[in-house]
């Protein structure tokens, strides 16, 4: 996309272009959200970015998220996705709608606790370390059947589905085998969404099963 272009044009054209290739591989473009990742990206172009249609931003940092909560209209789906710290939670959970990266049952306890305290449920995924990265969160793929039974059972937490990163590539065919191995896992536990694909390697995502794709320089344009 060219970078000049306004992101109402970014975003009108990226619906059309999703659109068309769940088509071109067979599935229903309506299953495939996109998730708009305005981490350092300033309030107006949210704004811009909400004009254009769009209802779900990605925040990386808590505090960053919470500032924007406080400036934009409470009809914003506020995602978080950067690495969860217990120390954040407090801070993350009277403004966050659905929460990606719950990377262990021990951060899921204290998240229950927290949200039981407001007195409101919230969405959650695990996040999955698929390649056992060490400088990546995420739980890894075997503690993740124990993982899902226990949170399931948590009170005020509704886990609807996984999320990762896999490693970082120049080529989107790279990604490829590490979104088919999460599809795979979601359907193994029961779990209908699956949080992958970004601005490179999306349309790999949605071949492989993506339920939701984390844009951010295709709508935003590269951060400053």
């Amino acid at each position: 996309m060219n970078n000049t272009s306004s992101i109402a044009e970014r975003v009108h054209r990226l619906r059309e272009e999703v659109g068309e290739h769940c088509t071109r591989v067979g599935r229903d473009p309506q299953s495939v959200s996109i998730l708009a990742v305005s981490k350092r990206h300033s309030v107006q172009a949210i704004r811009q970015a909400m004009e254009a249609g769009l209802t779900d931003f990605g925040e990386n940092y808590a505090q960053e998220l919470v500032e924007k909560a406080e400036q934009l209209p409470q009809g914003i789906r506020w995602h978080y996705i950067g690495q969860l710290q217990k120390s954040k939670i407090r801070l993350l959970a009277p403004h966050v709608t659905v929460l990606q990266t719950v990377p262990s049952l021990k951060l899921a306890q204290a998240l229950s606790k927290r949200m039981d305290d407001l007195g409101r449920n919230l969405e959650v995924h695990l996040q999955v370390n698929l390649a056992n990265e060490p400088q990546k969160a995420g739980m890894p793929v075997d503690a993740l059947p124990p993982a899902v039974q226990e949170v399931h059972a948590l009170p005020h937490l509704l886990l609807t589905g996984l999320m990762a990163i896999p490693p970082v590539t120049d080529d989107p065919e790279d990604s490829r085998p590490w979104f088919k191995q999460l599809r795979q896992l979601a359907d193994l536990h029961g779990l209908p969404k699956c949080s992958m694909g970004m601005s490179a390697d999306w349309r790999v995502a949605i071949e492989e099963g993506a339920t939701q794709l984390r844009l951010g320089t295709a709508i935003f344009g590269p951060r400053a």
